[in-house]
């Protein structure tokens, strides 16, 4: 049985809100002289270069990487938007545009052209996390006690001890969490898991904590 579709006010709204503010574009564009299928494609690529702009912001903050560029670009076009909104709205004669709007209007193609080739050739850069380090407070030698009554007892001989495997490295659950994010987008990227000596390279960690952090990855900590 199908579900009724019902409609989403959020939905809705922001249907209309796109409606007008492309037409908006289009009449700014139409009466700086780009006339016909030039005017339609003007709030087209400002709204294109605004969701490509919201879409990278989103994308740098998972993966821990700078955001200015991206808000930069999305500063732009939405003062492109919102300027068009408001010189529709009586400010602005559209039957006497100045010079300066329609050289804004004309050089826009490069400007929004600029704009998404940096959004999309710009990779994300990990976040960069200093490792912890773990203090270990010494423990005092325990007090041993000799009576003078009785010798000492001899100890017998004993076989070579066997070296004590080192302390697992602490990795903090922050740290572990971003290395898994990092370690499947290089899965999705190249088809095989990440090394070690990658991971330590991406995340900027010390060797030991970097394979502490891969053995918690392949489950074998």
């Amino acid at each position: 049985m199908t579900r009724p579709i019902r409609p989403d006010a959020v939905l809705v709204q922001a249907v209309i809100a796109g409606a007008l503010s492309f037409a908006h574009l289009h009449d700014i564009a139409a009466a700086a002289g780009q006339d016909g299928w030039k005017a339609w494609a003007y709030p087209i690529s400002v709204d294109l270069l605004l969701v490509a702009a919201w879409r990278r912001l989103r994308i740098l903050r998972t993966d821990g990487g700078p955001t200015r560029a991206a808000w930069t670009w999305f500063t732009v076009a939405l003062a492109a938007s919102l300027g068009a909104n408001i010189a529709t709205a009586g400010l602005l004669d559209l039957n006497a545009v100045p010079a300066w709007l329609r050289i804004l209007v004309a050089g826009w193609p490069a400007l929004a052209f600029l704009g998404g080739t940096l959004l999309v050739h710009t990779p994300p850069q990990a976040r960069t996390q200093t490792a912890p380090t773990a203090t270990h407070a010494a423990e005092p030698a325990p007090d041993i006690a000799v009576t003078r009554d009785e010798p000492a007892p001899v100890p017998a001989p004993e076989a070579d001890p066997v070296p004590a495997l080192p302390p697992p490295v602490p990795v903090p659950a922050a740290l572990l969490a971003h290395a898994r994010k990092v370690a499947h987008a290089h899965h999705t990227a190249t088809g095989s898991p990440i090394d070690p000596s990658t991971l330590r390279a991406r995340l900027g960690v010390a060797p030991q904590l970097a394979e502490a952090i891969a053995l918690q990855l392949t489950g074998k900590d």
